[in-house]
């Protein structure tokens, strides 16, 4: 019987650990020069060793050692007293009170003002802008705590999220875990009955939110948010000419063609609502596939009548929330500029408003004098040991967004003269064979970061992309195949849409060998429909 004893055993492995230095050189890689300028003042706040070069502003050494030879210069002279009167600026003092009118300033008044900016307010939001509305109402407190809950539930493109028994169930324990909260007493009703006011809850409260501004508001689909803003403009509409008394006209009228035509453009404006109406409701499909005989014939309305209807519902928006959760306007700089000096292009980093940093004379001196604290000292030296690894690691940073850029531009000068046309294709892995490092270090370094050409500013994976065999090998990359696909899409008559086939024919004809699969990738990954679905049918 084999007895349990502990033994040692010796085990050879390797692991690759990642230091804090190595981390930070790696994070600071990624950054653009925005983001690597926000770093370094959250440094320079947090480390008192790092120092800004700037020769406006006097530095930390600078300050003491002006304190030093002023307290020098003031123990070795004695200041003679001064005169009280010598300090008033009598001129100004009589054109300030003795003035008798009005009179031009000299010179502008500076005073500490706050900057405009500082009145700027947040963008509003959707769900601000329907909180704005509600309080605006007077309502029940419950059917305000539901009307706010409905509001809580839409995305970004105003849809309401989740179907009606998953609102009522997520609000139904909402409201239980509020009255746990607050207490409350039940008031006996058993809970079929209060599922079942949870839902009518719900219901009123859904209704009320998609009769909010902006139309459209709470639709559970495209269906709903169409047919929500007809409704709207329907109700607005009648409310403007519905109830219009039209006196008679006499026998001889001169304005009676204008009074014809525009009672005219009014009832034509209100049949093609009603037809939107119905297309929106019953006949999306149709509208998809942009058949308007079909969609008429399906409508029992003429072509014209559904072209009518077509095109009002091209004025409606399929995303209304849209309006309200815009994307903020990201800002962008380029990290570095490509210039052609002679007949060579140069490569030069964008330093602009970029701090310089150094060491501080003055805790380095700390660090020798007898009289510092060991415990100060020991700050001091990680707080210097921290300061040089971000200094190294900037550098770094600089050095491998160099020699990057300067492949891009030694692979890419064909695109710097001609435009996007003459674009190479490019790999990161050749990139990082070339200059010697990792691909995931260059795919790193031209992350989100953005060069200044004389084509137009681009970020730099715009360079990286792969190629299509042709005659001449893998030499068209696949944003300019994209650009040629688009390019023959719109330049095909709409009532005879060319197929995939045909494409990748008339490509094959310029020596780009494509299938018609490929195409068809293509295709779909810009978006655009297929041949059916474009061909405009009058």
């Amino acid at each position: 019987m084999a007895l349990l004893q502990p033994k040692l055993n010796l085990k050879v492995a390797q692991r690759q650990v990642l230091t804090p230095g190595l981390m930070q050189m790696v994070s600071v890689l990624a950054l653009n020069k925005l983001e690597l300028k926000e770093m370094i003042d959250a440094e320079m706040v947090e480390n008192p060793v790092l120092e800004e070069i700037d020769e406006s502003v006097p530095t930390l050494d600078e300050v003491a050692s002006r304190e030093e030879r002023l307290e020098r210069s003031a123990e070795e002279t004695v200041a003679p007293p001064k005169d009280v009167f010598s300090e008033i600026d009598f001129g100004s003092y009589f054109q300030e009170y003795l003035d008798p009118g009005y009179r031009t300033q000299p010179e502008y008044e500076e005073s500490e003002k706050p900057s405009f900016e500082n009145f700027l307010s947040q963008p509003t939001t959707l769900s601000d802008h329907l909180a704005w509305q509600l309080g605006a109402l007077s309502l029940d407190p419950k059917l305000h705590e539901a009307a706010e809950f409905i509001v809580g539930n839409l995305d970004g493109d105003g849809y309401l999220a989740g179907s009606e028994d998953e609102l009522v169930s997520s609000f139904g324990q909402f409201l239980q875990s509020a009255a746990e909260d607050g207490s409350a007493q039940s008031d006996g009703t058993s809970a079929a009955a209060a599922a079942e006011a949870i839902r009518d809850l719900v219901r009123q409260a859904l209704n009320l939110v998609q009769h909010l501004d902006p139309a459209g508001i709470g639709a559970r689909d495209l269906r709903e948010c169409l047919m929500l803003q007809i409704a709207a403009q329907q109700a607005e509409f009648a409310h403007l000419y519905g109830n219009l008394a039209v006196p008679p006209e006499p026998d001889e009228n001169p304005h009676g063609s204008f009074r014809a035509e525009a009672e005219a453009g009014i009832e034509a404006r209100r049949r093609s609502m009603e037809v939107a109406a119905v297309i929106a409701d019953q006949h999306l499909h149709l509208l998809q596939k942009r058949d308007l005989k079909a969609l008429a014939h399906a409508a029992r309305v003429t072509v014209d009548e559904a072209r009518a209807g077509v095109e009002f519902i091209r004025t409606l928006d399929p995303r209304p929330g849209r309006l309200y959760n815009r994307e903020q306007t990201r800002l962008i700089e380029p990290d570095v500029v490509f210039t052609k000096r002679g007949n060579e292009w140069v490569v030069s980093m964008n330093e602009e408003d970029m701090p310089s940093l150094r060491l501080s004379q003055r805790y380095r001196r700390m660090l020798v004098a007898e009289n510092t604290d060991k415990e100060v000292k020991d700050y001091v030296k990680e707080r210097f040991r921290s300061a040089l690894q971000l200094m190294r690691n900037i550098a770094q940073r600089k050095s491998t967004i160099l020699r990057t850029c300067e492949v891009i531009v030694r692979r890419q000068q064909e695109f710097l003269e001609l435009g996007v046309e003459a674009l190479r294709p490019m790999m990161i892995k050749e990139v990082a064979e070339e200059i010697g490092v990792h691909p995931s270090t260059v795919s790193r370094a031209v992350a989100n970061k953005y060069a200044h050409t004389p084509q137009g500013v681009f970020e730099l994976r715009f360079f990286f992309s792969e190629g299509s065999n042709g005659p001449e090998g893998a030499d068209t990359p696949l944003l300019v195949l994209k650009r040629k696909v688009r390019k023959l899409i719109e330049e095909e008559d709409p009532r005879h849409p060319r197929t995939d086939d045909q494409l990748a024919a008339m490509l094959q004809a310029q020596g780009i060998q494509l299938t018609r699969r490929t195409v068809a990738k293509y295709r779909e990954d810009m978006n655009i429909p297929s041949t059916h679905q474009r061909r405009r049918r009058e």
